[in-house]
């Protein structure tokens, strides 16, 4: 026999989400999104967290929003829908080549939540205190149904 080359096949486990990791590796690169995933500021964007939880007789919803005053936040309710909005300005003029880096986000943001179908909208409170807006949302008052009694037509005996 001749120098033969022998080729030996190796079947490794389909992985589509490698793949698709891959992929979206490769896409993020194209487009220059990786940076941003990564460095979430770089995307100058601010968005308060907010927070949404049920205290039995009320909803508490808590939004951080470190460095802004009372004046520049305004919370409303329209539709079933909580709106917080506001701006995060600048504390300072500082021009772009005196900064070494900043982490810190600024500009215009506004969430909306749906509320749950049982918020009394009347008595919505709001308060802002260290950072934090608490807008407290009572649920209205647990509607009981009402039993009827039913009542049965007798006939009279020897009657008409």
């Amino acid at each position: 026999m001749a120098n033969e080359r022998r080729t030996t096949l190796a079947l490794s486990p389909w992985r589509p989400m490698t793949l698709m990791d891959e992929m979206e590796r490769q896409m993020d690169e194209l487009f220059g999104m990786r940076a941003l995933k990564r460095f979430p500021m770089l995307a100058k964007e601010w968005v308060p967290a907010i927070e949404m939880y049920d205290k039995g007789d009320r909803y508490v919803v808590k939004a951080e929003l470190p460095g802004m005053k009372e004046d520049d936040v305004e919370v409303s309710v329209s539709d079933d829908i909580l709106t917080v909005k506001g701006e995060k300005k600048s504390e300072s003029e500082v021009k772009e080549e005196d900064y070494y880096f900043s982490e810190r986000g600024y500009g215009s943001f506004l969430r909306s939540i749906s509320l749950p179908f049982n918020v009394d909208a009347k008595k919505i409170e709001a308060n802002f205190e260290d950072g934090v807006l608490e807008v407290n949302l009572p649920k209205m008052p647990e509607v009981k149904p009402e039993k009827i009694t039913i009542h049965t037509a007798k006939k009279e005996k020897g009657g008409k």
